[in-house]
């Protein structure tokens, strides 16, 4: 049964930079695209970034683009998410989530604020 465990949220301020980590087992990781959601109170669940099997395909949303990056690591089972120049809108719940499953994270809190 696949499991996702995210790590790394918190608190901090704007124009800050947090990293993201998300563990996963279970699961084949090398064999699924990965992705990075976002769900802000009040707020529909967003997709903020995906990456293919290999790492070499990415996508972002127009909000993070130019500011996060989403890697993956197949040998340590890891799927990671570095924010940059942090928003207070990019406050949220951040899952991690293995493209076209029903598997997600339990998430973690960002929190952008001064």
């Amino acid at each position: 049964q696949a499991q996702l465990v995210e790590s790394g949220g918190g608190l901090v301020q704007p124009g800050g930079s947090l990293s993201l980590s998300c563990a996963a087992t279970g699961f084949v990781f090398s064999a699924w695209d990965m992705s990075w959601y976002r769900q802000a109170p009040g707020k529909e669940r967003e997709l903020v970034a995906s990456i293919g099997m290999v790492g070499r395909r990415k996508n972002y949303s127009d909000s993070v683009k130019g500011r996060f990056i989403i890697s993956r690591d197949n040998r340590a089972n890891t799927l990671s998410l570095q924010m940059n120049n942090l928003k207070p809108e990019d406050t949220a719940v951040y899952y991690c989530h293995i493209v076209r499953s029903n598997s997600w994270g339990q998430g973690t809190q960002v929190t952008v604020s001064s």
